[in-house]
């Protein structure tokens, strides 16, 4: 079943955020969490389609949108996905998931990420046009991996330093 505050309506796509895609040599399970999420929705009706967005993981070389569907596939997802394989950041995941998204016909979009990374992806999908472009909701996909795997430290440190870049680029307000 979806997450915590489910999307009140059906959408065409769910936009799945990529992250680090292994870690110490076992899927990331903020990335596999991302993806059952966004597996649950399409179970739930709530998405007709999986669009898995991240390009090369720098650590070890893999593509997390590959990565995100082999996932998706092993715990039995077999409707249609999609992957934008290239973008290296939140901004760049919607700004290359858009023309993706626009050549499918798709016009709503649940956008699947962690609730702590959902505060800045919504003003980057707000100052980008992107909810301008689709009909955009939001899930927040299970958090326990950033506690079960000690990177809450990690975790708390990078969002606002990823929140200051990308203001200090003016993407954000």
């Amino acid at each position: 079943a979806p997450g915590r505050d489910p999307p009140q309506r059906a959408a065409d796509a769910a936009l799945v955020l990529g992250n680090r895609a292994y870690l110490r040599g076992k899927p990331n399970p903020c990335l596999t969490g991302r993806v059952d999420e966004g597996v649950a929705l399409a179970r739930a009706g709530l998405a007709r389609e999986l669009l898995f967005s991240g390009g090369v993981d720098t650590e070890d070389g893999r593509i997390e949108a590959e990565v995100m569907e082999e996932h998706a596939r092993a715990v039995g997802h077999t409707g249609p996905m999609r992957q934008e394989r290239v973008s290296s950041s939140t901004r760049l995941n919607l700004a290359l998931s858009t023309p993706m998204l626009q050549a499918a016909g798709v016009r709503s979009v649940i956008v699947v990420s962690e609730p702590y990374h959902l505060w800045r992806v919504k003003r980057l999908a707000r100052n980008s046009g992107f909810d301008r472009a689709f009909d955009v909701q939001y899930a927040a996909a299970p958090s326990s991996c950033w506690r079960r795997w000690g990177m809450v430290f990690k975790g708390a440190l990078r969002e606002p330093l990823a929140v200051v870049n990308n203001a200090a680029h003016g993407y954000l307000f």
